[in-house]
């Protein structure tokens, strides 16, 4: 491979490897994440947890 090549391949890996520890970095540091995530409550129906239609 031409050094190039081999410069433009460090270029791509290290930035994805940037962009990954980046993004753990930032979700795992985030204080009080519990209490912004939106999810169901228990009581509440989800659409995978209805019965399915009747056919005629």
């Amino acid at each position: 491979m031409t050094s190039g090549g081999w410069l433009i391949m460090f270029i791509s890996v290290g930035t994805v490897c940037l962009l990954f520890s980046w993004c753990m970095w930032k979700v795992l540091s985030t204080p009080g994440e519990t209490e912004h995530m939106h999810s169901f409550s228990a009581d509440e129906k989800t659409p995978d947890t209805k019965p399915p239609f009747k056919q005629r």
